[in-house]
């Protein structure tokens, strides 16, 4: 069992009054989260992918509701989503059954979402789970055997199923791909043409990294701009990948409105491009490498409520920095580097901005992403 991070902040909310609502993609880990938490307690299981559970949770009364709840104080929602007006029922659950205390899963962030948010207003804590962090995978097996474990981390990621399944990365993720992360945005959401998410897909993954320029992906995979937008806010709200804005406020060439596209794990996208080859024959190794490092910043900031604004800079001159980071008042900027090399930053960005500049590599990447 990998313990997890957020666990701790989950624990602290119970019992305080509100509904604890996870959500994150399948096969993250919500359920065992959960069920690990609800341990040392008697609690009632609800699986919404049962269809019988998603019936008798599906417009009930307080009076059915009480004879489903009976005398237990704890209950586990699992999967809600797949539950139509769920967030009701969930309402009803926490304002008439004050002793109760609900914990409730999903996986799809822009359904669960859009049903859960205003009936739950002001009555919910709502977490976020994503694929292990860094820093759990090393609390679990040492610091000696993650290390030797990096390369492989960076090629097959780090879902649960795949970190608990040595040698078999390639067909555990493919089984993830195709029968969970694809299902979900399909299922919740109107996209019409999975051939053109498909597309999409591949496109992104050879730019992880790079600035995205949706006219070029709109010609390129044969829709329009408006569309490309709404296929990329849906992967993003279904876990796939997430934005990076850039940075911009005082110098006057700074590019305002560009956008990085990055994976939330490395395997997911390798899979997507069929390659996993080893890292030293790989044209992509730099990309793999911001990427992993990127992402398990974003975890680490999410989980430990930093509150830090997450960028990349560049300017019209082509002068660029990988990532810059605003947190409490303070700008610095990192760059990435597989083997550590002299980075020199831009002396305008570092003077206009009194930021500091932190070059992260092989040697000292572990004080960047365990935060």
């Amino acid at each position: 069992m990998i313990h997890r991070t957020i666990a701790d902040r989950i624990k602290e909310k119970i019992n305080k009054g509100k509904a604890i609502v996870l959500v994150g993609a399948r096969q993250v880990g919500k359920t065992t989260l959960i069920r690990e938490i609800l341990d040392s307690v008697d609690y009632l299981f609800l699986d919404a992918d049962d269809p019988s559970t998603r019936s008798l949770l599906q417009s009930p009364t307080t009076e059915q509701l009480r004879t489903i709840i009976g005398e237990y104080k704890y209950i586990f929602l699992d999967e809600a989503q797949r539950i139509p007006g769920i967030g009701l029922t969930l309402k009803i659950i926490t304002d008439q059954f004050k002793e109760v205390q609900l914990l409730v899963s999903g996986s799809s962030s822009f359904d669960l979402g859009n049903e859960i948010n205003e009936p739950l207003t002001g009555r919910k804590w709502e977490y976020e789970l994503f694929p292990i962090s860094w820093e759990e995978y090393e609390n679990n097996i040492g610091f000696i055997k993650s290390e030797q474990q990096l390369e492989n981390r960076l090629l097959y990621g780090f879902y649960p199923e795949v970190i608990n399944h040595q040698g078999e990365e390639r067909e555990t993720l493919k089984n993830l791909v195709s029968s969970y992360l694809y299902r979900d945005i399909l299922a919740f959401s109107d996209i019409r043409k999975p051939e053109v998410l498909d597309k999409l897909l591949q496109a992104l993954a050879l730019q992880m990294g790079s600035e995205v320029n949706y006219n070029e992906l709109a010609g390129l995979i044969g829709i329009n701009k408006s569309t490309v937008q709404k296929y990329i806010d849906i992967l993003e709200k279904g876990y796939i990948v997430f934005r990076l804005n850039s940075f911009s406020r005082n110098i006057r060439n700074e590019i305002k409105f560009n956008k990085k596209i990055y994976f939330w794990d490395n395997g997911v996208r390798n899979l997507i491009i069929g390659n996993f080859a080893q890292l030293d024959i790989r044209l992509d190794k730099g990309a793999l490498w911001e990427n992993f490092l990127i992402s398990e910043r974003r975890k680490q900031n999410l989980y430990k409520n930093t509150f830090a604004k997450m960028y990349f800079w560049r300017t019209k001159q082509q002068q660029e920095i990988d990532y810059i980071e605003e947190c409490n008042g303070k700008i610095t900027a990192f760059e990435f580097k597989w083997k550590q090399k002299k980075t020199r930053f831009p002396r305008n960005f570092l003077n206009t901005y009194q930021a500091d500049g932190i070059e992260i590599h092989r040697e000292n990447f572990r004080e960047f992403i365990v935060v």
